[in-house]
């Protein structure tokens, strides 16, 4: 029986394929495309059965060949940028595509975990699993929250009677090891070490929707934090879509000062304040494009209650702490 992780090679696939190395899991089926073969580094340590694309594995799964020898599927694989504009291939890789595998865990009572996004929620201002407050601004956002409607179909109103497990989480912004290959599409706190080590100094946004230069606040969640949750969910088989953040809404302010802050400290230097950084010009403030103007969540916080109420007790690394662990990461 195999465990199948989609999107293997991609930043939480590959760091969820080498949380399951640790459990003692080998017998994976890593499964993504390798058209941008960069990706291919992030499983470079770790041990996998056997790897297949992404059309390959859609096959095999259609054509039945994969009946009775699947452990769980954890479903990681999508188009993740959002800004891309070609609606049709959106809506077949991260739609149809989770759609397919839904039906096939549903009929082999697998446990399926897939990513969701809390892109989901839009511009609002009540992050919390309900209808009413989601409405995406962004054909990636339409995508993870149109099969999440078909979740909640497939669960219906009693999670505790569906026949295979069936757990959806609502990524808000992750960071972490593992994410080198996204580019533009990387953390920020990537692009801030990034931009520091280069010039001395990070960029961020000047104020926009109501929020003061570098203040706008989004729930930034480590991707160790990401791999305990998924994990947890293996072992518990809970049934449901819940939101993964800290529960905690920090600024980039507070970001772009826990990243410098832990260079500073690689360096034998004291930390400082963002008031003292920008006014050594180490924070610097840059126009808010114009491109992301009504397509931008100046907050999100994730609630936690649903995640909480399905039994997941650990807390989560602050900014501070996560940025700690992952500038070590990068400087190795």
């Amino acid at each position: 029986m195999y465990y199948v992780v989609t999107g293997a090679a991609g930043f939480i696939g590959a760091n969820l394929v080498k949380a399951l190395n640790e459990r003692g899991v080998t017998d994976i089926i890593a499964v993504d495309n390798l058209t941008k073969a960069d990706k291919f580094l992030n499983l470079t340590d770790c041990e996998i059965a056997d790897y297949l694309d992404k059309q390959e594995f859609l096959e095999l799964v259609e054509s039945g060949q994969l009946d009775g020898g699947v452990e769980a599927i954890l479903h990681e694989g999508a188009c993740s940028d959002t800004m891309e504009t070609d609606g049709r291939y959106m809506m077949a890789n991260n739609y149809r595509y989770s759609l397919s595998l839904l039906d096939f865990c549903s009929e082999q009572e697998v446990p399926l975990l897939y990513a969701s996004s809390a892109s989901v929620y839009g511009g609002g201002g009540v992050f919390r699993e309900e209808r009413e407050f989601e409405a995406p601004l962004n054909v990636y956002g339409y995508s993870k929250f149109l099969f999440d409607q078909i979740v909640r179909r497939r669960i219906g109103p009693n999670a505790a009677s569906a026949d295979s497990q069936i757990a959806g989480f609502r990524y808000f912004n992750v960071y972490g090891p593992r994410e080198q290959h996204k580019a533009r599409m990387a953390s920020v706190a990537f692009h801030h070490f990034n931009q520091y080590q280069a010039g001395g100094k990070v960029k961020l946004f000047e104020g926009y929707g109501g929020y003061g230069n570098g203040e706008q606040r989004r729930d930034f969640v480590y991707v160790g934090d990401v791999v305990k949750v998924n994990m947890a969910f293996l072992e518990s088989r809970a049934s449901g879509i819940y939101n993964l953040g800290t529960g905690r809404a920090q600024s980039f302010n507070e970001l772009a000062a826990a990243t410098v802050n832990a260079c500073r400290a690689a360096e034998g230097k004291p930390a400082q304040s963002v008031a003292e950084l920008v006014a050594q010009g180490v924070i610097e403030y840059i126009p808010f494009p114009d491109a992301l103007k009504g397509k931008y969540q100046s907050f999100t916080e994730a609630d936690l209650s649903a995640l909480r109420n399905a039994g997941y007790r650990e807390e989560f690394a602050t900014v501070e702490e996560g940025v700690a662990a992952y500038v070590k990461w990068l400087a190795r």
